[in-house]
């Protein structure tokens, strides 16, 4: 199997089947994210426990495959990461869906990258690159405590 068709295969995956979709039972951070170009809309529920660990992660929303499957992609790899850990990785997943080639941290094994990889080729389709970032904003606002709903355009 070529590596396209894996990430798209991956991407497809995770957009039917979302991982983690539903409301995390107390949790203690949270942000809403909307995507007005496309209506992508996204609201992240996060559990840190006393250690600042990421005991549970979820999500509720709508919007495209893109947009649901980056949401998925993203709450299977944070869980269980440390707070700093997760801002590393929400970073170093930005830095490379905006401008460069790869990943760079140390943090995730090789098939972690692989499925965060998957959405590397968004990067190609300017309008796609909001819908795959979408939920990992709100993640970095739901960390930060930052209660207005992160908007793509601003």
């Amino acid at each position: 199997m070529k590596l396209k068709e894996l990430y798209q295969e991956i991407i497809l995956d995770h957009g039917k089947n979302p991982r983690n979709l539903r409301k995390t039972d107390n949790y203690n951070k949270d942000a809403k994210g909307h995507n007005p170009l496309c209506g992508d809309n996204v609201h992240i529920y996060l559990k840190l426990n006393e250690n600042k660990k990421v005991e549970d992660i979820s999500f509720e929303g709508s919007g495209c495959a893109i947009s649901m499957a980056s949401a998925s992609i993203m709450t299977d790899l944070v869980k269980g990461k440390e707070e700093k850990e997760v801002k590393e990785i929400v970073l170093d997943f930005l830095d490379m869906i905006k401008e460069k080639e790869g990943l760079e941290n140390k943090i995730l094994n090789d098939d972690e990258k692989t499925k965060l990889m998957c959405l590397s080729g968004v990067k190609q389709y300017p309008m796609r690159v909001k819908c795959a970032t979408l939920s990992w904003h709100t993640l970095t606002s739901a960390i930060n405590d930052f209660q207005n709903i992160t908007n793509t355009e601003n």
